[in-house]
Parts: structure tokens; sequence; C-alpha cells
């Protein structure tokens, strides 16, 4: 007489994981040249400029300006230089259809630029925007425009103009904006706890003291679009109404 043997289990059906669009803030990386030895040399320079900032901070390989055929990208030694200099890289955008296919065998993701406003797709400026002479304080007087980086060590830095999204301005000091602030503002690039960051109207992407930061999605909860000042208190940021 044979005996049957069966066995049973359960199967959990709970769900471990959701998926959500989310909207995040990322620096892009434009190459204007595929020469990597002068590449890493010149990030090295960067970075010391704004160590905190930079540190793993997620990066998107923009490849616009090296996107003609026949312009062959080694991604995978790219992304090693900036693993080295403690930069994140997660993708490529403006890549051409034989670089993109390199970037995903070399880990990468592909970004589309579908979902981007045609408005704020502006050449960077390369021109030298003016500044105040005989003082560490630097005065911009002109927008500053997307693709723009504009950087003050050793002192202020104060716009008199509006700054577009994809703008970013980096200072060692304290940061004064007298119109809207739609891009991103770093004051305390090197540590200083003390620095501010003062505007007129509050529309940042992002907002940092001293590497302490606070994304777009968490200062639209209160004082979007007013003007305020931003201060470290501890190790989070406050910020206090102007009006």
């Amino acid at each position: 007489m044979s005996t049957m043997h069966t066995s049973s289990y359960t199967t959990n059906t709970s769900p471990c994981f959701q998926l959500k669009g989310g909207l995040f803030t990322l620096t892009a990386v434009q190459l204007l040249s595929i020469e990597f030895d002068l590449f890493a040399k010149q990030l090295a320079e960067k970075i010391i400029q704004a160590p905190k900032f930079f540190n793993f901070a997620p990066v998107v390989i923009d490849c616009q300006k090296v996107s003609a055929e026949g312009i062959k990208i080694d991604f995978k030694t790219l992304a090693s230089i900036l693993r080295d200099s403690r930069l994140i890289p997660v993708g490529v955008r403006n890549a051409n259809k034989q670089q993109q296919t390199v970037a995903i065998l070399a880990g990468l993701a592909v970004l589309s630029e579908g979902d981007e406003d045609p408005s704020l797709k502006v050449e960077p400026e390369t021109q030298e925007l003016p500044v105040s002479s005989g003082t560490p304080t630097r005065l911009i007087t002109q927008p500053v425009r997307s693709g723009q980086q504009i950087y003050v060590p050793g002192g202020d830095l104060i716009v008199m103009a509006p700054v577009s999204h994809g703008a970013e301005l980096l200072a060692e000091g304290h940061i004064h904006v007298y119109g809207p602030l739609r891009g991103r503002a770093l004051a305390g690039v090197t540590g200083d706890i003390n620095a501010r960051i003062f505007c007129h109207c509050l529309e940042a992407e992002l907002v940092s003291i001293a590497g302490r930061y606070i994304p777009s999605e968490h200062l639209r909860e209160q004082y979007w679009k007013q003007a305020v000042s931003i201060a470290l208190q501890g190790e989070s940021l406050q910020i206090n109404s102007l009006s």
C-alpha cells in the first residue's frame, strides 16, 4: 500500500515595491571634447572649488556637442573617471544612436529630452558677465540663463536679474538674488555654515548651504514664490519670509 505525500505552500502576495514617477535634480556634464586626460584634469580642478557639492552627486553626461556621426565615446572610461572623482554617472542624453548603444553596454541609462519644456532649451552662455572690481563680491546685472554656472571663490554673489531653470549659482559666501530664483543656489560651498541665501522670489530647483540642501519638491511646501532668507541651523536649513 502506497502512501501519497502532498506538500503545500503559501505565497505572500503583499507588494514589496511600487513604481512611481519623480522629478529629481541632476547635474549635467556637457562634453565639449573626448580628450579624457584633459577632462580628468579639469574635472579635478572644478571639484576643488566646491567639494561638498560634488561629493557623490548624480550626474548626466550630455553629448550634444560631440554627437556627430562617427564620434565614438568610451563611456566605460568616462564613467570610471567620474566615479574616481566621487561623482555618480546615471545616464546620457543628446547622444547619437551608436553612442546610446555603447552607453547602455557601459551600464548607463539613455535619458529622453521629450518631456522638457522647449522654452528652457537655451544654449549655454559663453560670454563673461559683468563683474565688479576691487572686491571679492561679484555683481551680476544680466539674467543668468539655463546652462550657465557662476562661481565666486572667497566672497558673495549678488544677482540683480532673474536666474533661469538649469542655471547654477555657487559662492563661498552669501548669495543674493534680486529677482526670481528658478535654478540652483549653493552658498558656503567650502563649508561656511554662516553663509545665507536671500531671494525676492523663491522658485528654485535646489538651495544649499555648506552641503545641506533642500530640493524643489520640499521648497514648494511653503514660501514658494515668496521673498525669503535661508540660513543653516544645526544640520538643517531654515527658511524665513522677508515679506
